[in-house]
């Protein structure tokens, strides 16, 4: 999906988000009284880490009240998404979450949560296209020639991505699975960028915000960004879909959730000062260089969200044969 739209809707998000209207009923809460957890389900460094910190400083800022990022990596982001499903709903504990852990994972293992019921959701932030790229002193400088070697030498070429049950483990399988070939997958705990660029691995699939500054300044190369259209933050990469396989989209959202039962005083007063965030010119310019595209929603939005992506992804690593219950 292509979410250029969003910024233009942003003049609107500015001015809806400065009303200030949950704040009288969050008096009465006494809300925050102490320093508020976002847990990261992510390593230190990750593209959501660092994004979920931008987001920990301003809501500090806003709050009078330390806001603290705990990474709790592993599963896809599940352990941390379980961790804030488990927490007391007094809004002292909430989750920087990205689609992975919420929408993917539930299809390849049995959770001990269920993201449609045990999170309360509290908005949609940011969306991220993921960055196919490569070593430097890999032969094949483009996908075409990647999918060629694969498919004559079936098993060779091996890919890192942040871990499995991650929107950058399904678009590897999805283009494996599309283009007829097999590509052994390194489930990393985060980013893999250290073993691409040393060439421990060859191929990486990560996040814009991991890997954008890197191919930027030419230590790793780009073969495709898997947005279904060009992305604006980085118009030069080539999707997968223009390069031999329409309707190829595979991309990151992150969004805010919280316990169930979180009262909605502090929902809607954390929707709203992340939308101030997000309307913030010097913050929208920071997002750009990260390769995120601001997409602000609603509460609603981002449960409809969630229920339409689960069934989304499991028809897809159906389709494509991915193991599950690992």
């Amino acid at each position: 999906m292509h979410h250029a739209w969003s910024r233009r809707a942003l003049l609107g998000v500015a001015a809806a988000a400065g009303s200030g209207l949950a704040a009288p009923a969050l008096a009465q809460t006494g809300w925050p009284s102490r320093p508020v957890r976002l847990v990261v389900g992510f390593t230190p460094g990750s593209a959501t880490d660092i994004t979920g910190r931008i987001f920990a400083q301003r809501f500090s800022e806003a709050w009078g009240q330390p806001v603290v990022v705990e990474n709790i990596p592993g599963n896809g982001g599940a352990i941390g998404a379980d961790r804030v499903a488990k927490s007391a709903p007094d809004g002292h504990t909430l989750l920087f979450g990205a689609n992975g852990a919420l929408t993917i994972v539930p299809s390849l293992q049995t959770l001990p949560f269920d993201p449609r019921k045990d999170l309360e959701a509290i908005g949609l932030l940011l969306t991220m296209p993921s960055l196919i790229f490569t070593n430097l002193d890999l032969p094949q400088r483009t996908l075409p020639e990647i999918i060629a070697r694969a498919k004559a030498e079936p098993g060779t070429l091996v890919y890192g991505t942040p871990g499995v049950g991650t929107p950058q483990h399904i678009a590897g399988e999805m283009l494996c699975h599309q283009a007829g070939i097999r590509m052994e997958h390194i489930p990393y705990r985060g980013a893999n960028l250290a073993d691409v660029l040393n060439g421990v691995v060859p191929i990486g699939i990560q996040n814009t915000g991991a890997a954008l500054s890197m191919v930027r300044d030419g230590k790793l190369r780009c073969v495709a960004i898997t947005s279904l259209e060009r992305s604006p933050n980085a118009p030069d990469f080539p999707t997968v879909a223009e390069q031999g396989f329409p309707g190829f989209e595979a991309t990151s959202w992150f969004g805010l959730m919280g316990p169930p039962g979180l009262p909605a005083a502090i929902v809607a007063r954390v929707n709203a000062d992340a939308r101030r965030v997000l309307a913030d010119v010097e913050m929208q310019a920071r997002f750009a260089q990260l390769g995120l595209d601001v997409t602000p929603g609603a509460p609603e939005g981002m449960r409809d969200l969630i229920a339409r992506d689960i069934p989304k992804w499991a028809k897809v690593i159906a389709e494509a044969g991915i193991a599950t219950g690992r």
